[in-house]
């Protein structure tokens, strides 16, 4: 029975993915899996019993990588799987840039009892006149999931999208449409866009990335939409460009006492993700991530060691290996199975940066003799037998 803890609520239609071969416990000490979303890990004592953690979205800020990797936890997350939610949100915020719809709101609320709202409308109505989007030009900084979506609908939108991101992966190179303008540097989005959004992760290199440096290259009056992380927009700077007029509207996910309340800034409550679809996807998504890992040995997704698949086991045994990423460790681990007379039938293995993982198939069943010979090899952090 293998026991899975979830530090916030997920979504039923994700757990009851679970088979009767899981349990689900209260106490993370007990854990072998984990799901969770936005609770906090770093503080917590990690059990040797975890196996993986699986965070039901794409922001993994909240667990401890290194430390996990280095007591061989693999960590997923479920990239893509809210980008619909997400992009649907950015339409509206582009919209919220472009007419002041909330100026509008709040000036009918502020009035609802004047019994003459009516004829005071269009009176009042031109004060939050705003601009179309269509036929304006939009940036896309980050082409992922999220970002591809975005950049797909508004040019259906009528919109000339620019597209950013010197990472971008072939799967959303693929769904990309081709009328996005492929953009290789970065101050071209800044110089030519009417509109900027930001969908790429908080890294060190991406940290403050939209700066005084940045606004000094844009066009008067941008309007610039953060739906992706908080600490890729520089608060400070941010202030004063919207004060001298260089920005013109800044629509942020992520309030905080520096932006929330500043004339022309729109803050949301971090609600990118938050729809019940989202939710479901994202539970499914983990759920299914963290099944396939423990029954098989599969890796999809996880943002500490490599993606190695093997599919399902079809030989006598499957033993699994997360290791150091250094030199003849994939030698010394068919060593240990020669001397005993074992043949490995099947075998897989990948590295990422640091870290690498290994999956072998043997003709008979791996013993504890074996798992202590393998744990023996130095680089090698966890030995598990899946069969």
């Amino acid at each position: 029975m293998v026991k899975v803890n979830c530090l916030n609520p997920i979504a039923k239609c994700g757990m009851d993915l679970l088979t009767d071969n899981y349990e689900k416990v209260d106490n993370f000490a007990d854990a072998e899996a984990v799901l969770v979303r936005s609770a906090a890990m770093h503080d917590l004592e990690l059990p040797d019993s975890l196996l993986a953690v699986a965070r039901a979205g794409a922001g993994v800020n909240n667990i401890p990588l290194d430390k996990c990797a280095e007591k061989g936890i693999v960590v997923f997350n479920t990239p893509g799987a809210n980008a619909n939610g997400v992009k649907e949100i950015v339409i509206a915020g582009l919209l919220l840039a472009s007419r002041d719809l909330m100026g509008g709101y709040n000036w009918v609320k502020e009035n609802a009892t004047d019994e003459n709202i009516a004829k005071a409308v269009e009176k009042q109505k031109s004060k939050y006149a705003g601009n179309e989007i269509m036929g304006k030009k939009l940036g896309v900084i980050g082409l992922g999931a999220i970002g591809a979506k975005v950049a797909n609908i508004a040019f259906r939108l009528g919109m000339e999208v620019y597209g950013y991101d010197p990472y971008v992966s072939v799967d959303a190179a693929w769904t990309l449409s081709r009328h996005v303008k492929h953009i290789t540097n970065v101050e071209d989005i800044f110089r030519e866009c009417d509109y900027i959004t930001l969908h790429v992760p908080a890294l060190d290199s991406t940290k403050n990335m939209i700066n005084k440096d940045a606004f000094a290259i844009m066009k008067d009056n941008v309007k610039i939409l953060n739906f992706s992380r908080d600490i890729l927009v520089n608060d400070d700077d941010m202030i004063e460009a919207l004060a001298s007029g260089k920005v013109a509207k800044y629509v942020t996910d992520f309030p905080n006492v520096k932006i929330a309340g500043v004339d022309n800034v729109i803050t949301l409550p971090h609600l990118g993700a938050s729809t019940e679809e989202s939710e479901d996807n994202c539970a499914i998504m983990a759920v299914k991530q963290i099944m396939d890992y423990i029954e098989n040995g599969n890796i999809k997704n996880s943002v500490n060691y490599p993606a190695c698949d093997a599919g399902v086991c079809n030989s006598e045994s499957r033993i699994t290996v997360c290791h150091k990423n250094i030199p003849n460790m994939i030698t010394r681990f068919t060593g240990v199975f020669a001397d005993k007379g074992i043949n490995v039938t099947d075998m897989v293995s990948k590295s990422s940066g640091d870290w690498a993982y290994t999956i072998l198939d043997t003709a008979a069943k791996s013993n504890d003799e074996i798992v202590k010979l393998i744990e023996a090899i130095d680089g090698v952090v966890k030995v598990r037998v899946v069969k």
